[in-house]
C-alpha cells in the first residue's frame, strides 16, 4: 500500500484541500470583519438617529417654551386691555349725564334765586368729572382747532369770514376719549370759506 502523503496523486488533493480551508479560513476571517463593520455601521446609524431624535426633541421643546411665552404674554396684554376697557360702556352711559348737568348750567342764566342749586349741580358736575378722569376719561374739546375726523364729527359748515377755513367754530357736544380710545366724538360747527 502506498501512503497517502507520498502519493503523487494525492498530492494535489492535499493541496487544494488546505487551500479551501485556508481560504476558506479567510473567508470566516473576512465574514467576521463584515460582521463587525456592518455591526459598527449599524450602531453609528443607530448613534445618528439618536442624535436626530434628540435634535427634533430639542427643538419641539424650545418651540413649546416658545409659544407658552407667547401665550402667557398675549394674556397679560388681553387682561390689560380688558382692565383699561372694561368700563367703556358704563363711562359712555355717563358721559349723558354729564352733558345733562351742563346743560342745566348753560340754560340757567344768571337767576340769582337758584344761584346755590347752580353751585350744587357745577358741584356734583366736577365731581362725577373727577371720577371719570381718575378712570382714564378725557374731554375733547376742539374749539379753535383745525377739524379732525377722528376726533370730531361736523354737525354743520358755516361760512365764516374771520376764521380759518376747515376749523372748529362752535363745540355742540364735547367729545371724551377713554386710555386714549375715542369713546364718543365731539360734535362740532366748522368753518368753510365764504363763497364768491
Amino acid at each position: 500500500m502506498k501512503d497517502d502523503k507520498t502519493d503523487p496523486d494525492h498530492e494535489g488533493e492535499d493541496a487544494v484541500t488546505e487551500g479551501e480551508a485556508a481560504v476558506s479560513g479567510d473567508a470566516a476571517t473576512l465574514g467576521e470583519a463584515q460582521e463587525e463593520t456592518d455591526g459598527g455601521s449599524a450602531e453609528h446609524s443607530a448613534e445618528r438617529d439618536l442624535e436626530a431624535e434628540l435634535a427634533a426633541a430639542q427643538d419641539a421643546a424650545l418651540r413649546a417654551q416658545a409659544d407658552a411665552v407667547n401665550m402667557q404674554r398675549r394674556s397679560e396684554q388681553e387682561i390689560e386691555k380688558a382692565r383699561k376697557f372694561a368700563l367703556e360702556r358704563f363711562c359712555g352711559d355717563l358721559l349723558g349725564v354729564v352733558d345733562n348737568l351742563e346743560r342745566a348750567l348753560e340754560s340757567a342764566g344768571d337767576d340769582q334765586g337758584i344761584a346755590s342749586l347752580l353751585e350744587g349741580i357745577e358741584l356734583t358736575r366736577k365731581g362725577l368729572m373727577d371720577v371719570l378722569v381718575k378712570y382714564g376719561v378725557e374731554s375733547v374739546d376742539p374749539m379753535g382747532e383745525p377739524f379732525d375726523p377722528e376726533t370730531a364729527q361736523a354737525m354743520s359748515m358755516v361760512e365764516q369770514p374771520d376764521a380759518e377755513p376747515n376749523s372748529v367754530i362752535g363745540v355742540m357736544q364735547k367729545g371724551y376719549t377713554l386710555n386714549g380710545r375715542l369713546l364718543r366724538p365731539a360734535m362740532v360747527m366748522v368753518a368753510k370759506a365764504p363763497s364768491e
